[in-house]
């Protein structure tokens, strides 16, 4: 899957609309009663990104953009202003062998947890705390390393040897989306200004549900 390390332009991300969505079916009987099934084990995210332009600077940037991308062929990182934070979080457990852990968020609400892994942190934003204690970044033996390409940290020698240590993290992270089109509409009101509808950009699955 081709995905450039790039991050969509902050500016126009800042104004796009969308969120999580959800792929569910939903079966009614001839009295009313529902039978409802979940085709997919996680929130999809999706945005329009037309709604965050806001000067003419704006537009060219989009165009270098989406051009270079070359429409829904590469991926890019996107920023979900509305949720790019993970707070201090458990993601594992040491079993005095297991070295790497995946970076999760795990949202909860009325006694449901659902956990999403956390595949694209942003470099220089990721903490690891392993049995209470902030450890720090290198090869060290008592430090941690991180792939900012999938989400991994790799907990050196010394820290992975104990067991029942609770392992921590926090970070703020991107999403791995492309543009859900390969063509852009373009509305010219004048011939300096135009506008879009909609510039659909998904979510990338970086893992088989």
């Amino acid at each position: 899957m081709a995905f450039d390390d790039v991050r969509f332009p902050d500016r126009i991300a800042l104004g796009a609309e969308g969120g999580p969505t959800f792929a569910t079916v939903i079966t009614t009987s001839t009295g009313g009663h529902e039978q409802r099934q979940a085709n997919w084990a996680e929130a999809r995210r999706r945005y329009n990104v037309a709604t965050g332009i806001k000067q003419r600077a704006d537009v060219e940037t989009l165009l270098a953009f989406y051009i270079a991308r070359r429409g829904q062929l590469r991926g890019f990182r996107f920023k979900d202003w509305s949720d790019y934070l993970l707070p201090r979080q458990p993601i594992g457990m040491t079993d005095g062998s297991q070295a790497t852990f995946q970076i999760t968020k795990v949202y909860s609400s009325g006694g449901e947890q659902v956990a999403r892994r956390i595949t694209r942190p942003v470099a220089g934003t990721v903490r690891c705390w392993v049995a209470g204690i902030e450890r720090s970044l290198g090869p060290g033996s008592a430090q941690f390393q991180v792939n900012v390409a999938t989400g991994v940290i790799t907990l050196g020698t010394a820290l992975r040897a104990p067991e029942d240590q609770v392992v921590e993290a926090s970070c703020e992270f991107d999403v791995p989306a492309r543009f859900d089109t390969d063509a852009l509409s373009l509305t010219l009101r004048t011939h300096d200004v135009g506008e879009w509808s909609s510039i659909p950009v998904v979510e990338l699955r970086d893992f088989a549900e």
